[in-house]
């Protein structure tokens, strides 16, 4: 959960982070996006390294550095630190996540048993992404906005005292060793093709946007290739021609950028269209993270009885309305009907994130429930970052648009800049006109973002309507769940668990 939050805790500190360290609309993206942008870039690399050196041992070491990266974000004193200092707290992610997930797949033989322990583990994760604002938001109301990273450490601090008691190691003997041309490959790829989104999104097709994304595809090529060759590959690839495997990571993918795009939107209109402190923002968020957490864990049971594919299909059906609802909305919709729209999509995403991770994680055998566990983490956290820069993209892209008519021609040029770039440039650049500038710039501006969100709404409504033929297609098989979905993958892994003993504490798998 405390991973999870470290995404979304930002979006209500944004404007007070703007105040004080003045970063540009740019660096505002990076702040945000960096951090799930690294976990999803060594989420792999640790996964693996975990199945050789014993995923306790890897979960004590992030922990340890989760803790003081989050002091240093707390006390950066520029945009360039706060950005360096959540770099490190992505790398010291991605050790927490393949391990919590690589456990559990161990700890729990039985399929139903782990289907449930994965949607509780699942719905932790998605309730870190809902309640990071209101987090983000309480902390915001008492102390500056550092104190939100502080929120992680004394939960670390405990987990680094009681895990050598509570938690059993487990490592493979048959892991083999972590390729770092393979780990450069990977972040060579997915760091110039993020890079180049965000900027497309915002500044249209110029020749370093464009040159990044094709670099990011020649070496993603590369690293395929790659991997092809190694005895030991940093990422085994043969699960990827398991249609069902890989239809499940896609939808994960969409689903995630679905759910970390719709917050960024929503945590914003609440906070600077409705004018609402951060803690009370952050409470009128609660009912999407109650919802997903009760659509998640009634799947597990639904889906033994219809097929783990009908269920998510159902699920996303509420999604797809709660985008189009959104898609509708005005200034006078008001904040009921927005949060509405909002539950609904969180709602639809409970089932698809919490069944589709069992599809994958439970397709590995244990020795390879790190890596298998990595590579659904790599899709979810991937899928956050390409939502908050692509659908935040798409909502700049219309605010652009509808705003240029309400900044004033006489305004000075920083001030203008300031006003097209953001809302919340906006708001700070209407309160340095004077007269009823500031109020007509300010009006302006919330209109034009809540068209901007419309938009977000419109694109969710579609991408996850695709998503729905999808899952019906690829997802589709019996109701034993995410198990059965997976096929002869999952028959051999069955197999395994079916004689596997639980493993003491410090022995090898």
């Amino acid at each position: 959960m405390l991973t999870s939050l470290d995404t979304s805790v930002l979006f209500l500190a944004l404007p007070h982070i703007s105040a004080d360290l003045d970063p540009s609309g740019t660096q505002q993206l990076w702040i945000i996006d960096i951090y799930a942008l690294m976990i999803a870039g060594f989420l792999v690399t640790m996964g693996t390294l975990g199945d050789r050196i014993g995923r306790r041992l890897l979960l004590l070491i992030g922990a340890s550095l989760f803790a003081v990266a989050s002091v240093a974000a707390a006390y950066s004193s520029s945009a360039e630190m706060l950005i360096g200092t959540r770099a490190l707290l992505g790398i010291a992610g991605a050790t927490l996540m393949p391990s919590t997930l690589g456990l559990i797949r161990n700890m729990f033989q039985d399929p139903a048993q782990r289907a449930v322990a994965i949607a509780a583990w699942m719905s932790t994760f998605m309730l870190g992404i809902a309640i990071g604002p209101l987090a983000g938001g309480a902390l915001l109301d008492s102390f500056w906005w550092g104190s939100v990273f502080l929120l992680g450490v004394p939960v670390m601090v405990v987990l680094l005292l009681t895990g050598p008691f509570l938690l059993p190691e487990f490592r493979s003997d048959e892991a083999g060793r972590v390729d770092l041309g393979s780990v450069l490959l990977s972040l060579l790829t997915t760091m110039p093709i993020f890079y180049g989104i965000k900027e497309l999104a915002a500044d249209g097709p110029e020749p370093l946007t464009l040159g990044a994304l094709v670099v990011g595809v020649v070496f993603g090529v590369l690293f395929v290739m790659r991997q092809n060759r190694l005895a030991s590959p940093l990422l085994d690839l043969s699960p990827f021609r398991n249609r069902t495997f890989s239809s499940a990571l896609t939808v994960m993918l969409i689903g995630s950028a679905v759910m970390g795009g719709i917050t960024l939107s929503i945590s914003q209109f609440l906070q600077l269209v409705e004018g609402m402190s951060p803690m009370r923002a952050g409470l009128w968020l609660l009912p999407a993270a109650v919802s997903v957490i009760v659509s998640g864990m009634a799947s597990v049971g639904l889906a033994q009885k219809l097929g783990a594919g009908n269920v998510i299909c159902g699920g996303l059906l509420f999604t797809v309305t709660g985008g189009l609802m959104l898609s509708q909305v005005d200034g006078s919709s008001g904040v009921g009907y927005v949060i509405t729209c909002f539950s609904l999509v969180y709602f639809g995403i409970g089932p698809m994130s919490a069944l589709t991770t069992d599809i994958v994680v439970g397709s590995a055998p244990v020795e390879k429930a790190g890596s298998a566990a990595s590579t659904s983490e790599t899709s979810t956290q991937l899928g956050v970052a390409l939502g908050v820069a692509g659908l935040g993209s798409i909502g700049s892209v219309v605010y652009r648009n509808d705003v240029e008519g309400s900044i004033p021609s006489n305004a000075v040029e920083s001030v203008a800049s300031a006003a097209n770039d953001s809302l919340a440039g906006a708001v700070t650049a209407a309160s340095q006109l004077s007269g009823d500038a500031g109020a007509v710039l300010l009006e302006g501006a919330r209109s034009a973002f809540v068209s901007g969100m419309g938009a977000v709404g419109l694109t969710i409504g579609g991408l996850v309507a695709a998503m729905v033929v999808l899952t019906a297609t690829m997802l589709r098989k019996g109701p034993s769940g995410g198990d059965q979905a997976t096929g002869s993958a999952a028959e051999g892994s069955e197999a395994r668990d079916a004689t596997a003993e639980p493993v003491p504490s410090g022995e090898s798998v």
